[in-house]
């Protein structure tokens, strides 16, 4: 295993790229999809739903007009082009009208003029961006119980998962200890059967299994030796993210011969429908993820889970809202579907977000309360803090400190970098026997050729007590995540803690003329990092999640709508990890992985968006997203405001009070979510007039994506009914209009509004009662006071009679002009 664990940015680096003359292209013709089809071409009876809910894709009618549109698409490249000259991958027909071809760019430049084609872009990459955040969330008490426990939650709901694959043989995925799952007749996914054991991936739990790879093949960039021409996970990433959503409950995390707490997914019954999409080396090609997409929502899943986004914003769209993938996600949810995606690693720098449209639920990730901590204790009774999980040294006991490059076997192993200590061999083991190695932390565990992991195996190969690695120059936003390893480790990550054990070492090593060590005389002992401490200020956003405020353009205009939506739990999170998984060379041939990212709060989101599916069967994915944002806190465990990881400085790590571009309404209560009160509703009309009326906006290009007209606007993009407001440029007063709609009982609701001084913030009317099921509207009124170049932030709240609270946050920048 260890040969193939190799660092995904030194592949990068390589730049394998098949710079052919053809290319993947992905065009949108006219004539509507299944999801919009309202009917008129002869022998072909309307496809779309009345309301916005699912399809029936297996009904004669669908199956019919979907054969017609790929039959269009096959007669346009025949008529165009010889055959041999072009490859369709994919046919577009449900969500979007269209395919995907690996044409000529000549051949793009035709079909951009053929009569009937609306749009020809070429092909972008995506790249993919848990024991206790049950506990944390409150799910076993709060949550669980009222769906009938953990053996009931998120039953009969089924969550798509557009990632890297899964490894179905995983104890989190595992049915037979588990009551049998039935079938579900609303799933009409498929199982894909494993080309070496002829079994399939599905084992009740697991109910769909599929891969998409056309483009990547087409491009050059796959190969089945390590990315599997099949679902299975050949990084790690799919299982972890599917874990986190939906794994069994209760499932012991065991390393290194050590427990490291239950992992459960948030919706433990919930299914899991698999759409590989994205592979080791080359994250993925927007064809593929779209093709997935496709086959997800036409299979029927309720909710769909994107820990994959755009590198940057598309440029080939004047809007970051209309573009394939977006416009796909669109029609998702047009089919009922919610959709949660990863907002993005870029952080903690402004306008950093990757999932820009209203119809998503963009994820933010928060560091939970948990923390791992350690410390090395040197002989002179300083005591240097670092992290590592690991065991103790001996109790009682100090042991001699040798650093690596003085136990080198041969100096002429330099070349190798050996403080790295990556390799036995070039250490001498009698010198390193029973006592505690010193190594350096250099840039090959930044670039991944180096880890923690072989670190630790070299020490336990050579006797040692334990190691400890010390960070000598951390270059800005270095990020050290503790690692579990089996024998006593620790990290010193300050720089200035290590220069003391550096000194300690040199002072007390006695060396002759040449250099050459004659007697070691430090010593040291390793505490037990193994116990994670508790901490009240958790929630607090990690710093390597993206930041808003949201774009509308490739120029990186502000939009009127604001991003993140949603915090949630995407730090060090424990969760199933694939035996072959590569993502991390820490955990290459482990069957769990504790790891960092957006990707990893998106599928909290995910799986309880399927919690509120299952007791609310009939909420528009908007209501979902609506109740997960009004109920959520933006206070953490000590009762104070939320606050957000920043830099101060070059490297050092600060907390600064957080605003809405950072954590969006707030940090995920899903208790409350299950019973929100009120809820802001939209539909597909709803987000036509928002993209209707971004300013700049084309509307023949909106026709193109949405097959609609622009028949009415909001006047405003900020009156889009979200459960936020953002205004971007706000001069003078502006009146801002929202809709909420009673899910609950009778109440009577008491608005109120706070907001920076620069700018005032009225509402009316001050009190309103609805019954259940009745929808009134309210006003905000925004009035500049002065203008300092800064956005101001507040909120807006609706207190009701039952105890119901109703949060949304306002961000607004004023001008004079």
């Amino acid at each position: 295993m260890g040969k193939m664990c190799f660092s995904l940015v030194i592949i990068l680096l390589l730049g394998i790229l098949n710079v052919g003359k053809a290319e993947i292209y992905i065009v949108t013709v006219e004539g509507e999809p299944v999801v919009s089809y309202k009917g008129g071409i002869d022998g072909f009876e309307a496809t779309a739903a009345e309301f916005d809910e699912k399809i029936d894709t297996t009904s004669e009618l669908v199956t019919s007009y979907a054969q017609h549109l790929e039959k269009k698409h096959d007669m346009l490249l025949a008529l165009l082009f010889d055959r041999g000259t072009y490859k369709k991958i994919y046919s577009y027909r449900h969500l979007i009208n269209g395919f995907a071809a690996h044409i000529s760019h000549e051949q793009a430049e035709i079909l951009r003029q053929a009569p009937g084609v609306k749009s020809v872009e070429r092909d972008w990459k995506v790249r993919r961006l848990t024991t206790h955040t049950p506990q944390f969330l409150g799910l076993p008490t709060g949550v669980w119980p009222t769906g009938g426990g953990f053996d009931r939650a998120g039953e009969d709901i089924v969550i798509g998962f557009i990632d890297s694959g899964i490894y179905p043989h995983h104890p989190s995925f595992a049915s037979h200890n588990t009551e049998p799952y039935g079938p579900l007749p609303k799933y009409r996914g498929k199982c894909e059967v494993d080309p070496n054991t002829k079994k399939d991936y599905c084992n009740g739990k697991i109910i769909g299994a599929q891969h998409f790879a056309e483009a990547a093949k087409a491009a050059g960039s796959f190969n089945p030796a390590i990315d599997f021409d099949s679902p299975l996970d050949g990084d790690g990433h799919g299982s972890h993210t599917a874990a986190i959503a939906a794994g069994n409950n209760g499932i012991p995390v065991r390393m290194h011969g050590f427990e490291f707490g239950r992992a459960s997914g948030m919706a433990p019954r919930a299914r899991i429908a698999v759409y590989k999409a994205l592979y080791r080396l080359f994250g993925g090609f927007v064809a593929d993820v779209v093709a997935a997409i496709e086959q997800a929502v036409h299979d029927g899943v309720d909710i769909l889970n994107l820990s994959v986004g755009p590198n940057s914003p598309p440029a080939t769209t004047k809007t970051t809202f209309l573009n394939p993938f977006d416009a796909t996600l669109l029609s998702a949810v047009k089919a009922g579907v919610f959709v949660a995606q990863a907002a993005g690693n870029g952080g903690p720098f402004p306008k950093t977000l990757l999932s820009y449209s209203p119809w998503i639920a963009s994820v933010a990730a928060a560091v939970d309360d948990r923390r791992y901590k350690n410390h090395l204790t040197l002989g002179n009774g300083k005591i240097l803090p670092g992290i590592g999980l690991s065991p103790s040294t001996h109790p009682n006991r100090t042991f001699t400190m040798v650093a690596a490059n003085d136990v080198l076997l041969d100096s002429s192993v330099m070349k190798y970098s050996p403080a790295d200590c990556q390799r036995p061999e070039v250490l001498n083991k009698h010198l390193v026997e029973g006592n505690i190695l010193l190594c350096g932390y250099s840039f090959n565990f930044v670039v991944g050729t180096a880890s923690i992991k072989k670190v630790a195996e070299t020490a336990k190969a050579l006797g040692a007590a334990g190691f400890v690695l010390a960070v000598e120059n951390a270059s800005p936003g270095t990020k050290f995540d503790p690692v579990p390893v089996s024998i006593p480790g620790i990290l010193i990550t300050d720089v200035s803690m290590s220069m003391e054990l550096v000194n300690y070492y040199n002072i007390t090593t006695s060396r002759d003329w040449t250099g050459r060590v004659k007697s070691f005389k430090s010593t040291g002992s390793i505490g037990n990092g193994l116990r994670p401490i508790l901490h009240k200020s958790a929630p607090q956003v990690a710093i390597f999640s993206a930041r808003g405020p949201n774009v509308k353009d490739y120029s990186f205009q502000d939009a009127d709508l604001l991003k993140p939506d949603i915090l949630a739990p995407g730090s060090l999170i424990w969760a199933a990890w694939a035996p072959n998984g590569t993502d991390e060379a820490n955990y290459c041939g482990e069957g769990f992985a504790m790891i960092s990212g957006t990707s990893m709060a998106a599928p909290h989101i995910a799986g309880i968006a399927a919690l509120i599916k299952q007791h609310h069967p009939h909420w528009s994915p908007a209501a979902i997203k609506s109740a997960l944002m009004t109920t959520s806190s933006t206070i953490d465990r000590a009762e104070r405001p939320l606050q957000a990881q920043q830099y101060s400085g070059s490297e050092t790590l600060t907390l600064v009070p957080a605003t809405p571009f950072d954590y969006g309404s707030g940090h995920v209560n899903p208790r409350a979510a299950l019973d929100p009160g009120l809820i802001f509703d939209a539909g597909y009309q709803d987000y036509l007039g928002f993209l209707c009326t971004v300013p700049g906006i084309d509307a023949h290009e909106i026709k193109t994506f949405m097959h609609s007209p622009c028949n009415y606007t909001l006047g405003h993009p900020s009156n889009f009914n979200s459960p936020s407001i953002a205004v971007s440029h706000l001069v003078g007063t502006r009146i801002i209009t929202r809709t909420v709609t009673n899910v609950a009982e009778e109440e009577t609701y008491v608005v109120t509004a706070r907001m920076a001084p620069e700018v005032a913030i009225e509402t009316n009317p001050p009190a309103m009662t609805l019954r259940h099921g009745t929808s009134r509207k309210f006003t905000v009124t925004l009035t500049v006071r002065s203008v300092t170049g800064a956005y101001s932030f507040g909120e807006v709240l609706l207190k009701g009679s039952r105890g119901h609270k109703v949060r949304i946050p306002v961000a607004a920048m004023g001008y004079d002009r």
